[in-house]
């Protein structure tokens, strides 16, 4: 367990959404669902790798929701030796709008996975990463609006997810690049888009 370095950062917070009960149904239903838009951003993403028929873009599309699941899957041995208790535990009479849960509080899960694909989809389309940058700081800053994590949870967890994202890509990268240089050269072609595969780039 580990002590919140800056307590008075998600009391600040916590002071904030006790002053703005107008938005506690779209924080609490974006820290809850919010991976919803992340999801729509993957499929985003995916078009437009298929449309511009680049094998390093197609690359990068396929990378971004696998990394997001390593650096989950990175993340759960980490919270569990951890295991610092969550805010409502651990500080009385403060607003609590999360579900109580009994995991870890660092690092933060949804913090982890945003920041892993908010990395992920950086290199497919620049203005589609940030506009995943800003979700993710969206969804990190409304698990710590609803009291679910201190403030150094959340920005541990989009540093762990993209740097997780952006090391695995870097050394998945010519493996990708070899199977889908086999796909396109098979019956699932047309999976790759419409540009035929010998006129892809491989930047």
């Amino acid at each position: 367990m580990i002590p919140d370095p800056d307590p008075q950062m998600f009391l600040r917070i916590n002071g904030f959404a006790r002053d703005t009960s107008w938005l506690h149904p779209i924080m609490t239903c974006y820290a809850d669902y919010g991976i919803v838009v992340f999801a729509a951003l993957l499929l985003a993403g995916g078009w437009i790798a298929r449309r511009h028929g680049d094998l390093t873009l197609l690359a990068a599309a396929v990378w971004a929701p696998l990394g997001a699941l390593a650096a989950v899957a990175i993340n759960q041995p980490i919270a569990q030796v951890i295991a610092e208790p969550r805010p409502y535990a651990m500080l009385p009479h403060i607003l609590v709008l999360a579900q109580h849960t009994s995991d870890s509080s660092f690092p933060s899960d949804h913090a982890v996975l945003a920041g892993a694909l908010a990395a992920g989809l950086w290199p497919v389309n620049r203005r589609l990463g940030i506009v995943a940058v800003f979700a993710a700081v969206a969804m990190a800053f409304a698990r710590v609006y609803i009291g679910a994590h201190y403030a150094h949870d959340v920005l541990a967890g989009l540093a762990l997810g993209a740097t997780v994202s952006v090391l695995g890509f870097s050394a998945s990268r010519p493996s990708l690049l070899r199977l889908l240089r086999r796909v396109g050269q098979s019956r699932l072609r047309p999976l790759l888009g419409s540009t035929a595969v010998p006129e892809m780039t491989t930047q």
